[in-house]
């Protein structure tokens, strides 16, 4: 056990005293407000210098009304449509508007003329003003007045309200619970991804430096590659800590040089000011209030660390099998094909249903597990499903690491030599 601590204190610090992580740890946090700030900074300015994009427009209907065009100024053309077409063609001005001699039922032939192609934004608001036109026209038409219509109007708004077995009432918002699945899985998906091949990347340059024929002779060759495997993973969680809290800070340092809130902050004005009262800011509130945070970000951390150490394993395997990072790319794929899966289910079983039998089966199976899991935890997992589960994984954990020792013990003093998956199970079998 000293001899993994050990090689986990060799691997902790030389990650963490290389340039290369404290320029990453402290540059990468600075990366996303800056990205925010130079977006705010270039979104005001062109606010600022905006000018109305000019639409000539030809209306045979009757139904356009300027007024009703807050995204462009509308100028009308006195004359026929192919005059204005020549007239457009000449200009410098956005487009020409063509609106037909139309049936109120059937609204079909309007067109829009431009000479280059334009933004769905840009079709969508003037479609939306037309539709609007549209719509006061046939109200007219039929003597029916605007109060009548919005007072028939009603917005719904269901609470969702979780009741315990022991009659406990809890507030809930499947949005919020949404996101939280939805980022707690791609953090995950990533977090292993990029550790994993730091892992194997490790394993090689030590294989090919030769360094670990001296480390060998000290430590065996499980002891290296379990110390290995924690030691970055410490890692890991160090910068990944790190990471939230500059962000959190130099964020919110952003916005107030801007004059914005954070969006939290935004929604608590909105709710305490009694003009702008809205259910749904409540709503959001009290679910944030009343989730359990420290049960998410410990399950969070149990299945970062269960999932990592269950791949890193694989790809310690890998990166002691071969000679250099292109040799790798074939067992590459077998390997991540589970986290593939479990990463689309995410989105297409887990967030839609998350107390289905897929996704319960995906969040049991170890090499599924993590990213699984953490889709379901926001919605609330039964105990019993969420024991088994990190049971599975605890157990898929030893599973690997013993299958990947015994390839490790073998190839990481293999040199030239031509891998396959013929070579990697006489490996496994092979007494030492």
């Amino acid at each position: 056990m000293n001899k993994i601590w050990l090689v986990v204190q060799r691997e902790f610090l030389n990650r963490v005293q290389k340039k290369s992580f404290l320029i990453a740890t402290i540059l990468i946090p600075l990366i996303f407000p800056a990205i925010m700030a130079a977006l705010i900074y270039l979104a005001k300015e062109q606010q600022k210098n905006a000018s109305q994009e000019v639409i000539h427009f030809v209306d045979e209907s009757g139904l356009i009304n300027e007024s009703d065009f807050k995204k462009f100024a509308l100028r009308k053309f006195d004359g026929p449509i192919e005059d204005a077409k020549r007239a457009f063609s000449e200009s410098g001005d956005f487009g020409l508007l063509y609106v037909p001699n139309i049936k109120l039922s059937d609204p079909t032939g309007i067109s829009l003329y431009t000479k280059v192609n334009p933004s769905p934004s840009d079709v969508s608001d003037l479609e939306s003003a037309i539709e609007s036109r549209i719509r006061e026209e046939k109200m007219s038409h039929f003597n029916i007045d605007q109060k009548i219509l919005d007072s028939l109007k009603t917005n719904i708004s269901i609470q969702s309200i979780n009741l315990s077995a022991s009659g406990q009432e809890k507030s809930t918002d499947t949005k919020v619970l949404f996101g939280i699945g939805m980022a707690g899985g791609i953090l995950i998906y990533i977090f292993i991804f990029v550790y994993g091949a730091q892992i194997m990347q490790g394993v090689i340059e030590e294989k090919t430096s030769k360094v670990v024929e001296v480390i060998i002779s000290a430590v065996r060759p499980f002891q290296l590659m379990l110390g290995k495997i924690l030691g970055l993973a410490s890692v890991g969680l160090l910068q990944f800590l790190i990471w939230i809290i500059l962000i959190s800070t130099v964020s919110s340092l952003v916005m107030g040089y801007f004059g914005l809130d954070m969006p939290q902050k935004e929604m608590m004005e909105q709710v305490a000011n009694a003009n702008e009262y809205n259910g749904n800011f409540i709503n959001i509130i009290t679910t944030l209030s009343e989730l359990p945070v420290f049960y998410i970000v410990a399950s969070f951390l149990f299945y970062f660390l269960g999932g990592y150490l269950l791949y890193g394993a694989l790809f310690a395997a890998v990166g002691s099998a071969v000679d250099s990072p292109a040799e790798a790319q074939q067992f590459m794929f077998p390997i991540t094909i589970p986290m593939l899966i479990s990463y689309f289910a995410l989105f297409t079983f887990i967030l839609d249903n998350p107390h289905g039998p897929i996704s319960i089966w995906l969040s049991i199976i170890p090499f599924t597990s993590p990213i699984a899991m953490m889709g379901r935890i926001g919605f609330g997992v039964p105990t019993w499903q969420l024991i088994v589960s990190m049971v599975s994984l605890i157990g898929g954990f030893m599973f690997t690491t013993w299958v990947a020792s015994r390839i490790y013990r073998i190839g990481i003093l293999m040199h030239g030599t031509k891998v396959n998956y013929k070579v990697l199970a006489k490996w496994f079998v092979m007494k030492v």
